[in-house]
């Protein structure tokens, strides 16, 4: 066990595990009104709105803002029978527009001051989120292990819908018999499977999360695959296609202009790259202090603004893809999947674990249905060419 240090006074809890005290009802009156904003009532019946048990939540709102909500909701201080609901009226008003506090100031500060995605520090979410164990995210993904927005304008489920996207993607990058292909960030193995089955290619993935890669070695054996336990900034050799897929979250702005530069010198002269990402509407660091601490760390959503700077001078942008929508099926299933599931993995999970992650999907399912952030696939092309590039149709 760790000793801490002596110090001329005793350690103290950070000020959102200090006990708070009520606030003034004035406090309690503001909120109320803020919510009705987004026609949420406070101890209302419908479904969306939100039954408050502790009346200290309103300080701690005015003091933390998303890391409070968050953390409040976990403890128990507060509930909404429809969670994604609630959220998608929370950011169809813009209410996260309006609120600035301490945890999101410092968050930013930091991101701007430190390179929080280093080679050094990349690996902590691969050990914090994805390390948590290959069981729970089979029971929660389903069977194609995808953990990316699926593809869902004419499927009726989430499996069709991953396989989809899976397709898609193949399709955009226009794989034929033989390609060499790199998936960066290749989660449990699922594209480079996909891949190799259906088009013949040889794959290397590459990521940082030991499990993952223990996983997608069996998942992948017998096929051309080669899994690699490495960063991105460590590949080597080139490929005649690229793909990456929900990884550019967890690359941080200070590193965008280097990750272009690794992905150029890999591809071939001739070749394609598609990134899948998340991506936000306003410009400036996308950091919420609730999800870096608790689900994703070091996370940072990317702004359409940041991205084309970094793929500037680098890439011949062939075509960009929005179907944020979808996300929100997506999430709801994986919810589902998680909640009918849950049972089987209680007994091995921390006492909060449910909550946190109840909340952290029907967060983002909420936040998707009113548009607040996007899913943007993009076509990048390294060098200028007289062809014409034409983007695949949905299957």
């Amino acid at each position: 066990m760790r000793n801490h240090m002596r110090t001329s006074r005793p350690l103290r809890d950070p000020p959102w595990r200090r006990p708070l005290a009520q606030g003034p009802a004035w406090l309690e009156r503001v909120y109320r009104r803020i919510f009705a904003r987004a026609d949420i009532r406070v101890d209302g019946g419908r479904p969306w709105d939100i039954r408050v048990f502790d009346r200290r939540l309103y300080r701690r709102l005015s003091l933390f803002g998303s890391l409070g909500l968050g953390e409040s909701y976990v403890e128990g201080w507060w509930d909404a029978p429809k969670l994604d609901e609630f959220f998608a009226r929370l950011m169809a008003a813009e209410l996260d527009e309006q609120v600035v506090n301490i945890p999101r100031i410092l968050a930013v500060l930091s991101a701007c001051m430190r390179n929080l995605q280093s080679i050094g520090r990349s690996r902590k979410v691969g050990e914090v989120h994805y390390d948590i164990g290959n069981d729970f995210y089979r029971a929660m993904l389903g069977p194609t292990l995808v953990y990316t927005c699926a593809y869902w304008p004419n499927a009726g489920n989430l499996d069709d819908a991953q396989t989809a996207k899976l397709d898609l993607v193949c399709r955009k990058l226009q794989l034929q018999p033989g390609m060499r292909v790199l998936d960066i960030g290749c989660g449990w193995g699922s594209f480079a499977r996909y891949a190799a089955e259906n088009y013949g290619v040889r794959v290397v993935g590459v990521t940082i999360s030991a499990e993952q890669a223990e996983f997608a070695r069996q998942y992948c054996a017998g096929l051309p695959v080669e899994i690699r336990l490495e960063d991105y900034r460590e590949v080597s050799g080139r490929f005649d296609r690229i793909a990456s897929l929900g990884m550019f979250e967890h690359v941080g702005h200070k590193n965008y202009a280097a990750y272009m530069d690794c992905v150029k010198r890999s591809l071939v002269d001739d070749g394609l790259f598609v990134m899948q990402t998340i991506g936000r509407n306003e410009r400036g660091t996308g950091i919420d202090p609730w999800v870096t601490r608790y689900i994703f760390p070091n996370s940072e959503v990317p702004s359409l603004q940041r991205t084309s700077r970094a793929v500037s001078g680098r890439f011949v942008v062939e075509d960009l893809h929005n179907f944020g929508a979808d996300y929100d099926l997506t999430l709801m299933s994986w919810f589902a999947n998680f909640n009918r599931e849950w049972p089987r993995f209680r007994a091995h999970m921390p006492d909060d674990f449910y909550r946190v992650w109840k909340y952290y999907l029907l967060m983002f399912a909420g936040v998707f249905r009113a548009r607040g952030l996007q899913l943007w696939q993009l076509v990048l092309a390294p060098k200028r060419t007289g062809s014409r590039y034409l983007r695949p149709q949905a299957l």
